[in-house]
């Protein structure tokens, strides 16, 4: 078993944890976001070895040089719940931050942000919406996405500068339920992942339009499909999806494909879920390891690309965020 990396937690109402030693000794921050406030985004910067940002909930931003044992306020107040953080893979001084509602973009690595003027409707069917992800475009530097709840997906052909809204999804209001957001390459360019209530959506037009596909109901679900949540594709042809019976849900389950998504398997865990599995992390100088948590607070952990997991002793509160890095 590794034992040389470093997970981060982030909560609702309990703030920040660090784990050391894959997960086997934690430290709750202390001086960084508040110890009883929300930390719903975390971010690791993989071209500076340490780094991880986290988010307070209507304060801002805080970084670790570190891998999070020491933490200093960063930029200017965002007074809005923050639900996203992304790094510019393309461009480190650029960083994109999903609120509730809307998005803020840095561009002098965090020292100051501004508001963006976006096309994401500020309310939504479930009350204001919230930008659940934002990522840029692996192959192309000036193409931005941003998932939100419940308007859909949002692209910026310019770095975030204009904005325009890709419009109903599906066949249903809420398949503009958007949870999760990933990207990955492919032999012509980049393939879209997205999660919403009813499974896994993909596009290869660049969200012109989406083949979608629903994951097996739980026993016991009034419905019938698979409630989704956060999706990964962090190894080459391998494509890992959160799944439970609804949120918070009473039981949860890891839809993992090896195939690209051809086939799929809902992988057996070491214990049954107590809620719907919500966060996956991984970590490119880390090759298959994996975390994954349910949204009621507990940590799975896998070391061979998804094959097997292993339960973490320690449990938490509502875990918002997650981060994986190699340790120092």
């Amino acid at each position: 078993m590794a034992d040389d990396y470093v997970i981060g937690i982030g909560t609702v109402g309990a703030g920040l944890w660090i784990g050391y030693g894959a997960g086997q000794r934690w430290r709750h921050v202390q001086h960084g976001p508040p110890t009883e406030g929300n930390c719903r985004a975390l971010a690791v910067e993989a071209r500076r070895p340490g780094e991880i940002w986290a988010s307070a909930d209507r304060v801002g931003l805080f970084r670790s040089n570190d891998n999070g044992g020491r933490w200093d306020r960063v930029g200017t107040d965002i007074d809005r719940d923050i639900w996203s953080i992304c790094l510019d893979p393309h461009d480190d001084q650029r960083i994109y931050v999903g609120t509730s509602p809307g998005i803020f973009r840095s561009e002098d690595g965090g020292q100051s942000f501004e508001p963006l003027d976006t096309s994401i409707s500020a309310d939504c069917p479930i009350g204001v919406s919230r930008t659940t992800n934002v990522a840029v475009d692996p192959t192309d530097p000036r193409v931005v996405w941003a998932s939100v709840e419940v308007d859909g997906l949002h692209r910026s052909n310019d770095g975030g500068d204009t904005w325009a809204s890709l419009g109903q999804l599906g066949p249903a209001e809420f398949y503009n339920d958007v949870h999760g957001l990933a990207t990955s390459r492919t032999a012509d360019g980049c393939e879209l992942l997205v999660t919403t209530p009813f499974g896994l959506g993909r596009s290869r037009d660049q969200g012109a339009s989406f083949q979608w596909r629903e994951f097996d109901k739980f026993e016991g679900s009034k419905f019938d499909f698979a409630y989704s949540r956060c999706v990964r594709a962090p190894w080459d042809d391998v494509i890992v999806v959160c799944v439970g019976d609804y949120v918070p849900g009473r039981v949860g389950a890891l839809e993992i494909s090896r195939d690209a998504g051809t086939t799929w398997t809902r992988e057996p865990l070491p214990v049954t879920p107590n809620s719907t599995m919500y966060w996956l992390a991984t970590h490119p100088e880390l090759p298959g390891t994996m975390v994954a948590t349910s949204l009621f607070g507990q940590v799975f952990v896998s070391d061979d690309s998804a094959e097997s997991w292993r339960k973490l002793d320690r449990e938490f509160s509502e875990i918002r965020a997650i981060a994986l890095m190699p340790a120092a």
